[in-house]
């Protein structure tokens, strides 16, 4: 039964890295799809859209790599040696700072729009 346990986890973790692959391929596709088209279509404000497609794209690899995480979790919790859990401290830690650095600059990003739309609504 045991044996069983662990087969399964493993599959269930492979599933869980797959996920991670087509999130990731599929954010890809989509940020190179609307990269073309800025350079098709400029926007008035460039350095806007660029940074507006590039966070995009972040929060996908973020989400890409909470399963990434999930799936060494599944890993970890069948067999820990001191190395799985080492790598899986290294990764959780690595993944934290990813997503603390995204959320400040998205939180920057939003603020700045807020501002130029308060800026805009004061003009007369």
């Amino acid at each position: 039964m045991p044996e069983l346990v662990k087969v399964w986890t493993e599959y269930v973790a492979l599933g869980v890295e797959l996920t991670a692959a087509v999130i990731i391929a599929l954010a890809a596709l989509v940020g190179a799809g609307r990269a073309l088209l800025a350079f098709v279509r400029p926007s008035r404000a460039p350095d806007a859209q660029k940074e507006s497609l590039r966070l995009e794209l972040a929060r996908w690899l973020a989400v890409a790599l909470e399963f990434t995480l999930a799936a060494d979790i599944l890993r970890t919790a069948i067999a820990p040696s001191w190395d799985d859990i080492g790598k899986l401290a290294a990764i959780a830690t690595l993944r934290t700072l990813l997503n603390y650095f995204l959320q400040r600059e998205i939180d920057g990003h939003q603020a700045r729009q807020e501002g130029g739309a308060e800026e805009a609504v004061s003009r007369p």
